[in-house]
């Protein structure tokens, strides 16, 4: 048949071919742009100059302390819930774990907010209960200490979801049988459970690690107020201080910020190198340990980690958006609606804000459904090396820090898009563009899984019948990965909507994300409307991740993040 290639399942022969300049213009490009800029830099001598600035190295320190701190906090609280919720008998697995992950679909700048608002001698919940700390006291969280604690919280489920992974498939007979010799529950975790555990937990740290080294929302909020800077909220203030050598200056940090990322990936790997963990036998979660009489104590402990995690950082913002400003305490007589009503009915700023976002996210989840489709579709069906190649090209946007991705766009359109003579920079198509970059690996995931469930049979039968490919897809295959579509528009529209690292950059007067919005309020002293538009946030991240729970039992295994 003309236009095909015989791949297994015959494929239109401009498809693979597109996917790959999708692949270029959202991956390559610029990536090799900011490779460009950074050797330009390099041979003008800027390296150097950028290298011998004492706010390089500050901030280098305070980033990679934070980060290994961070790092270790999450590890605590995640490797806790993971191995609590995967392997004993404790209820509400289903609650719990859906509570836990909660932290990470919620901006970081929204996190942070709460915490400040939860804590210190101006905290309106506090002075409302009469426990807060005396007037002149500092606040605890403007601190390296405080960074970090929020990195650890806002990334436990991280590690939460790399472990869990690999205890579901521990081997149950293993475990079995070591209690059939006698060997106690400790002595079957410490010598069975936990060193084939060791892959998950490296994971869980290295991608915890890379995710605190490019956190923008929570050093934004916590460290600038204390002049602690972070390589992130350094560049962010290279760019609002704007020179002739901004663009090499950014080039440079984001190359020791990727570099930092790769740094602690390369870990990873050499920790987990040499080391053989295939497991043989039955797998699953039946190999549950039972709590007893320890099962109120963990229950009771658990909900206390997450009553701090979450409830009372929510009930804190709640009541910040309930005063007329920070540091009033709540009573009935200060209550009031006003800040709501702002938010929602007069403040030009953050309806933008809301169009904005709410229009980037739905763009992003529905223009990469289709995109994410076709790759998914050739790449499924291919077995080759360039398939593979462009599988990995997909996830780097992703797994790099997203204030990198947004330098990598700002040289890419810095200048008008030769021959057609367009500006992208300061509008919002560039922020859209960056958003396709560095979320297409998120939308890719839950439509490759459905791919891999599919029945070649069922398309091979349709083709053998004359179906063209776009009849076969529309009458077969979209039908068949709705569901794992659906959860892909939710978890790309969840993790845009809510995104501030990209728009930090990328935002300009009238293009304001509410991510951006909410910073810019909190940064202006108007506390009260960003704890009001951080409230309406954290109450849309709930009902979306609960829409995706209806979709559950639609779905492939492992589409949603906190289900097993």
């Amino acid at each position: 048949m003309q236009g095909y290639i015989k791949t297994g399942n015959s494929q239109p022969a401009w498809l693979f071919p597109f996917v790959v300049i999708i692949v270029l213009i959202l991956s390559v490009l610029p990536l090799a742009r900011l490779a460009m800029v950074g050797m330009t830099a390099f041979a003008d001598g800027g390296v150097m100059t950028v290298l011998s600035e004492a706010s390089l190295w500050s901030a280098t320190y305070y980033t990679v302390i934070t980060a290994i701190l961070g790092t270790v906090i999450s590890l605590v609280l995640g490797c806790l819930f993971a191995f609590l919720l995967t392997l004993t008998d404790i209820r509400a697995k289903g609650p719990l774990g859906f509570f836990f992950v909660l932290p990470m679909m919620i901006p970081p700048q929204v996190t942070a907010l709460a915490w400040v608002q939860m804590s210190g001698p101006s905290s309106p919940l506090l002075k409302a209960l009469h426990i807060a700390p005396p007037l002149g006291s500092p606040q605890p969280l403007y601190s390296v200490g405080g960074i970090a604690l929020l990195y650890g919280v806002q990334h436990a489920p991280l590690v939460y979801l790399a472990l869990r992974a690999g205890l579901m498939t521990l081997p149950r007979d293993g475990v079995e049988a070591a209690r059939l010799s006698g060997a106690s529950s400790l002595r079957v975790f410490r010598d069975i459970i936990l060193p084939l555990s060791l892959p998950g937990i490296i994971a869980g740290a290295a991608i915890s690690f890379v995710s605190c080294t490019g956190n923008f929302g929570i050093p934004a909020i916590l460290g600038i107020p204390a002049s602690i800077f972070t390589l992130p909220t350094l560049i962010f203030t290279k760019f609002s201080a704007f020179t002739s050598r901004t663009f090499g200056d950014v080039a440079v940090l984001s190359a020791i910020i990727a570099v930092i990322s790769v740094v602690g990936l390369m870990i990873q790997d050499r920790a987990l190198r040499g080391r053989d963990y295939r497991v043989i036998g039955l797998s699953g979660a039946s190999a549950a340990f039972e709590l007893g009489a320890w099962r109120l104590v963990f229950t009771s402990l658990v909900w206390a980690i997450l009553f701090f995690m979450l409830a009372a950082p929510f009930f804190a913002l709640v009541a910040g958006a309930l005063v007329p400003a920070y540091g009033v305490p709540l009573t009935f007589k200060t209550m009031s609606l006003h800040a709501f009503e702002e938010i929602l009915f007069r403040q030009a700023v953050t309806r933008s804000a809301f169009i904005n976002s709410l229009s980037l996210a739905s763009a992003t989840a529905l223009c990469l459904l289709v995109v994410t489709v076709l790759a998914a579709y050739t790449l499924t069906r291919r077995k080759d090396a360039a398939s593979r190649i462009i599988s990995s090209l997909i996830e780097i946007p992703y797994s790099l820090p997203g204030i990198v991705m947004a330098v990598c766009f700002i040289l890419v359109f810095a200048a008008p898009i030769p021959i057609l003579h367009v500006s992208l920079y300061g509008t919002i198509w560039i922020i859209l563009i960056a958003y396709f970059s560095s979320f297409f690996a998120v939308s890719l995931k839950p439509v490759v899984s459905a791919f891999h469930q599919l029945d070649p049979a069922l398309e091979e039968a349709a083709r053998l019948s004359g179906a063209g490919f776009f009849r076969r897809l529309a009458d077969i295959i979209v039908p068949l990965i709705a569901p794992a579509a659906g959860a892909s528009v939710i978890l790309v529209f969840l993790i845009a909507c809510n995104e501030l690292t990209i728009s930090a950059l990328l935002w300009s007067a009238g293009t304001q994300t509410l991510g951006v919005a909410i910073y810019n309020l909190d940064d202006s002293g108007s506390s009260d409307l960003a704890s009001a538009l951080s409230v309406l946030v954290v109450l849309m991240v709930v009902v979306l991740m609960l829409l995706l729970e209806l979709l559950a039992k639609r779905l492939p295994k492992g589409v949603i993040p906190w289900r097993g």
